[in-house]
């Protein structure tokens, strides 16, 4: 399975159309070059706010109140890219009204069929909560495809192991984390989360990141990190869990994960992390007794 993972700088589009396409670009461009599934990053829709007036792009609940007006015109084109090309498109995020004033940091995940699920944000970041509007999801899922189970963690939601454990646990082989940082300790952050769950859970993870910076916006001024593809560390495994990174100014990061070997090379791997997580919560070890 050829997966890719958006390196998306972010732009000023003029209005909804001029966003529609740059993603419409992005995506073909993914497509032709093989990949059957693609993932675009946390945030996206933000981008099409650099069309309304100053007054209101440069503020972030403005900003959100106006955005839901595009929101049957960015489900529309989600499911039109999946449908035309056939793929299976993780389309970024979406913060979406809930009622009350409240948003959802909602990541779509659309089939070639085009139908579509999707799955909130779990936790919120500091910036997310300073807002003042934003709301936790409320449930994790899993997803059946014709690729197999795949998981989806937004962004810091991939550095919480309980998640990840959850899904893999519920059968996801691929776990996929459109982020969105702005500091390059937060692209770290989020790597390092990215990798850990590959190890621990003995899966693949990739993430997809926003890059460049966008002046107009109070969400996507700077961004950071690089779209990475990882994968256990172990026999059959690149030795530092790595597939593929990309490179400074590319759109996309491709790599080719078999997700049948995941399951071939336990018997003979190193180490067993997946199977030895329960070990960790033993009655006898699961707190630490301090000795004086």
């Amino acid at each position: 399975m050829r997966v890719a993972g958006a390196q998306y700088t972010v732009g000023e589009p003029a209005d909804f159309a001029a966003f529609a396409a740059r993603i419409e670009g992005r995506v073909a461009a993914a497509a032709a070059s093989g990949a059957g599934l693609v993932m675009l990053p946390e945030y996206l829709a933000l981008e099409a706010a650099a069309a309304l007036p100053q007054a209101v792009r440069g503020d972030l609940v403005r900003s959100l109140v106006a955005l839901q007006t595009h929101l049957a015109d960015y489900l529309a084109l989600m499911r039109d890219l999946a449908r035309r090309h056939a793929i299976h498109l993780v389309a970024g995020s979406f913060l979406l009204d809930v009622g009350g004033g409240r948003y959802r940091n909602r990541a779509f995940l659309f089939g070639p069929d085009g139908r579509h699920a999707w799955q909130d944000k779990l936790t919120l970041t500091g910036f997310e909560h300073a807002v003042g509007v934003f709301e936790a999801g409320d449930e994790l899922k899993v997803f059946e495809t014709a690729l197999g189970r795949i998981g989806i963690a937004v962004c810091y939601d991939i550095e919480f192991p309980l998640y990840a454990r959850a899904q893999t646990e519920a059968g996801a082989r691929l776990l996929l984390v459109p982020s969105c940082t702005d500091t390059a300790a937060g692209a770290s952050r989020v790597r390092i989360g990215c990798q850990a769950r590959a190890l621990e859970n003995q899966v693949y993870v990739v993430r997809a990141v926003t890059a460049g910076s966008a002046p107009w916006s109070p969400a996507l001024k700077e961004n950071f990190g690089a779209a990475t593809a990882f994968t256990p560390i172990d026999r059959g495994f690149p030795s530092d869990g790595i597939a593929a990174t990309a490179a400074a100014g590319a759109d996309w990061v491709f790599a080719e994960l078999d997700l049948d070997l995941l399951d071939a090379f336990k018997g003979q791997a190193q180490v067993a992390n997946a199977a030895d997580w329960h070990a960790q919560l033993r009655p006898s070890v699961v707190r630490a007794r301090v000795e004086g």
